[in-house]
């Protein structure tokens, strides 16, 4: 009786010994603080730059898009890549001189501030006539990536009526 007591007591205090010493505190991250006003305007300003960059004809240069992009453009399948996807502005470029304008309606920031998902409105005016030939609204995705955002999924809708 005396052996089982002893060896009880002594497995109970080799498991109370060993829960001590494993109970590690999770270490805590430190917050991140995520500025959505600040995120937006950040966002904005990659649009205001995709535009003048379009609206001037060298869309070779824009910065826009991450190398592995898609972008879901209405009536087309969906441009794979950065390079699709300047391809098709570039083919669009040659059969008109329209200017396109964007607005960053609302962000959608993930808590850690790696992703944002925007949500937005185009406008496309005649260059010639200063009317709006199309407008709508849009979704991106963006992704930090060294430091920076860049648009790895976009789509469009118009919302103008189909004659």
């Amino acid at each position: 009786m005396k052996n089982k007591i002893l060896k009880g007591l002594l497995l109970g205090s080799v498991l109370v010994s060993m829960l001590a010493c494993n109970t590690k505190k999770e270490e805590e991250k430190p917050a991140v603080v995520v500025d959505k006003e600040q995120i937006k305007k950040e966002i904005q300003a990659k649009e205001d730059e995709f535009a003048a960059t379009y609206n001037s004809g060298e869309v070779k240069k824009i910065g826009y898009y991450a190398d592995d992009a898609i972008s879901y453009y209405q009536h087309k399948k969906p441009l794979v890549g950065k390079e699709a996807i300047s391809e098709f502005l570039i083919s669009d470029l040659v059969s008109n001189s329209n200017i396109i304008s964007f607005k960053t309606n609302d962000v959608f920031v993930s808590n850690d501030g790696n992703q944002v998902v925007e949500s937005g409105a185009y406008t496309v005016t005649d260059s010639v006539s200063k009317s709006v030939i199309n407008s709508g609204n849009y979704l991106s995705l963006f992704e930090k990536r060294d430091g920076k955002y860049v648009c790895v999924r976009d789509m469009s809708a118009s919302d103008m009526e189909v004659k």
